[in-house]
């Protein structure tokens, strides 16, 4: 009687598991496009609708006027919503029994967070290049050197990288993808807006203004304005992180990152022995 031999399992290290995921993950965008709506056609509809509609309405100290002002903002907008693409898909790959599977598999059990976190900053990059596109048609310039330019880009991804650990924080805690668009949508929205990235934050009432210029959006869209020489640096009386907006995105950065990182490995933990 011939006997079939046990195929031989080798550890392929957590990199490249984390690499097959991702690969995976981004099959699914190959298969269905429509999954880059969100950081194609969304971002150049805000950048035109606010370029054109509401862009004669306010005025923006930029050396090419609001136009140039507004890019970084929409660009803090949809890397913000990078969250929101891992809550969504994290939490439909664990309703669908595919989290499960993958942790009966022979892998490290960190790579299917970490190559959903690979796939979904790819994904945000997609629009940030869309964006700086369309910011170059409606007249947006980098005015700043190319040491900037880069560095205002890594910080954009930086925070990307804290919103990842929000959107799996997120994904594991809400039971439902519903349930992730209806939270995601009412706290990211007002959090994206009340800040200085439509519209400049001194303009806004005392208390409104406060808020504002230490929401932590705020501090990257400043940093990215003044890398790229979109605008001047705040007026002496601005919070205290505009005043120092590169330095402030990474505490704040590091500082989401520390407190989010470990609640959501618990959330998840708890979330896939239930």
């Amino acid at each position: 009687m011939t006997t079939l031999a046990r195929p031989e399992i080798r550890d392929i290290g957590l990199l490249r598991q984390s690499l097959v995921i991702a690969r995976r993950n981004l099959i699914h965008i190959k298969r269905m496009p429509e999954m880059l709506m969100d950081v194609t056609v969304q971002p150049v509809m805000f950048v035109l609708l606010f370029a054109y509609v509401f862009g004669g309405s306010i005025a923006a100290n930029a050396p090419a006027g609001y136009r140039e002002w507004l890019l970084p903002g929409i660009m803090g907008q949809t890397i913000a919503f990078a969250s929101f693409i891992v809550a969504v898909g994290l939490t439909a790959d664990i309703d669908k029994g595919i989290v499960d599977r993958m942790r009966s598999l022979p892998i490290h059990p960190a790579s299917v967070l970490v190559g959903r976190s690979m796939s979904s900053l790819l994904h945000s990059m997609i629009g940030i290049v869309v964006m700086s596109l369309t910011g170059l048609i409606v007249g947006w310039r980098i005015r700043g050197s190319v040491l900037d330019a880069v560095l205002a880009y890594l910080l954009i991804l930086l925070w990307g990288f804290a919103m990842i650990w929000l959107g799996i924080l997120v994904g594991s805690a809400m039971r439902s993808v519903e349930a992730v668009n209806g939270v995601m949508f009412t706290t990211m929205f007002p959090i994206t807006f009340l800040a200085n990235t439509f519209a400049p934050a001194e303009n806004m009432p005392g208390w409104l203004r406060h808020i504002a210029e230490w929401n932590p959006i705020s501090s990257l869209v400043q940093a990215v304005r003044e890398l790229w020489g979109n605008t001047t640096p705040v007026s002496s009386d601005a919070a205290l992180p505009l005043q120092h907006p590169v330095l402030s995105t990474v505490i704040w950065t590091l500082g989401i990152t520390a407190v989010i990182a470990p609640l959501a490995l618990r959330s998840f933990q708890r979330r896939t022995r239930d």
